[in-house]
């Protein structure tokens, strides 16, 4: 496994060694030492989620609030997304940015995104298998989030806008601005 920071402070690509040949391939997609030895962070994850989407569906911006605020090691499956990660740390030297990377299951690639970041992603392929790990359970009650479009951020998501999928919830959800102002930024 190789692992590549990113422009984020504590955000890292993880990159597998697969191991192929006429039968198949075989890879480690996660080990905790060499995850910790090479990033210097200590990460127990206790949840997975698995989602399918089809073309065009956005998911997010998320992140949980306070002690329920989850790093979320994430990776794809099946098809291809464009997954984003945005620091919402009021004290990092990246807040208000964001990164962005086209996780597909052919590219084996892996993303990390710590705590108190928001997260997203869009489907660019027909439909898309998403699989991610997470350090705390999820709490509803904890959840809020950034609005996709937010102009602040101005995030290329790689599918116009008309061809979007969004839940209700998504559509609604507070401005960069808003959310700044909210944790006395």
């Amino acid at each position: 496994m190789k692992i590549e920071a990113t422009p984020l402070k504590d955000c890292f690509i993880l990159h597998d060694t697969v191991h192929g040949d006429a039968r198949g391939y075989f890879f480690e997609a996660y080990h905790q030492k060499q995850f910790a030895d090479a990033t210097g962070l200590q990460i127990n994850f206790v949840q997975d989620n698995q989602s399918r989407s089809q073309k065009g569906v956005l998911r997010g911006l998320h992140l949980q609030s306070g002690e329920a605020a989850q790093s979320k090691l994430v990776r794809v499956l099946e098809g291809a997304v464009l997954d984003v990660a945005v620091d919402l740390r009021k004290n990092s030297p990246s807040f208000g940015q964001h990164y962005s990377v086209e996780l597909t299951a052919d590219n084996h690639k892996q993303f990390f995104v710590p705590k108190g970041f928001a997260h997203g992603f869009v489907v660019l392929s027909e439909v898309a298998t998403f699989f991610y790990k997470c350090d705390e359970f999820y709490n509803p009650s904890k959840e809020v989030g950034i609005r996709y479009n937010d102009v602040d951020l101005n995030i290329d998501w790689k599918i116009p806008t008309n061809e979007l999928l969004l839940s209700a919830k998504d559509k609604v959800l507070q401005s960069f601005e808003e959310y700044s102002k909210s944790i006395g930024v």
